[in-house]
């Protein structure tokens, strides 16, 4: 089903796959996916966080539709949630595929949670929003 993209000041990442980033049937490798996924979801924990963050928790990861060599990824990323120390956020992935009409389909969703964390790894509390 077509969708339309999220307003763009949700964007955390657009990037195009390569074949090197397929399987030998032109679909792109899941873990390629999830890493992007990691990416973008880490920017507005990070944000938010004021500094470094470190992935603790993909609470949902769902699968929609196959990315192809060639579609241009969308990854659009919103904190939902927040705790002491940690930032839980919503990742979705959209492509844009077909040149001649193109077409805008949602291929993923996922949750993940951040945790704030210090230079030497360990938890430190979320600042206080300004």
């Amino acid at each position: 089903m077509p969708h339309t993209l999220p307003p763009d000041e949700e964007l955390a990442l657009r990037v195009i796959p390569f074949p090197a980033e397929a399987n030998p049937y032109g679909d792109i490798f899941g873990g390629w996916i999830m890493s992007h996924v990691d990416v973008a979801g880490s920017l507005p924990a990070h944000r938010r966080a004021r500094g470094r963050v470190a992935t603790v928790a993909v609470n949902s990861f769902t699968f929609r539709q196959a990315i192809a060599i060639g579609d241009v990824v969308s990854f659009y990323a919103r904190v939902v949630k927040e705790g002491r120390t940690s930032v839980t956020v919503d990742v979705e992935v959209f492509v844009e595929r077909g040149h001649d009409e193109p077409e805008i389909v949602k291929v993923t969703e996922a949750t993940l949670t951040y945790v704030a964390v210090n230079s030497d790894g360990t938890k430190r509390e979320l600042p206080a929003l300004a």
